[in-house]
């Protein structure tokens, strides 16, 4: 694998990891109810899909084997460009709901580049 293509892959673990550290414990209400906490998920999110849309330029059969990886993309710029319509029960469920699918796909992917 690609130099480039690893960095982005552990760009895109690292924030997975902090996104599931920054939430640990936490709830719906808990989330919505704190701006900071919002704040550093969301940044989390657009490091992830950044590192993700750099993947795709320089390794499009890597970012290929990523579950959804152009909706992560576009959610990122979402995150960015429509940033004053981003609703936290959205963020909430893709949170809840993805973020370990990301995490473990990244992890096989890194796992085969160490052999």
């Amino acid at each position: 694998m690609p130099r480039e293509s690893a960095k982005c892959l552990h760009d895109i673990l690292q924030a997975a990891d902090r996104i599931l550290t920054f939430t640990a414990g936490c709830d719906l209400g808990r989330y919505s109810s704190d701006e900071m906490l919002q704040s550093a998920v969301e940044r989390q999110f657009e490091i992830a899909g950044e590192a993700l849309a750099q993947l795709v330029r320089h390794d499009p059969a890597t970012a290929a084997r990523i579950t959804d990886h152009l909706r992560i993309i576009s959610f990122r710029s979402i995150l960015i460009h429509g940033y004053a319509e981003v609703d936290s029960r959205v963020v909430w469920d893709i949170l809840s709901t993805k973020v370990d699918t990301l995490r473990a796909e990244v992890q096989r992917l890194l796992g085969e580049s160490d052999r």
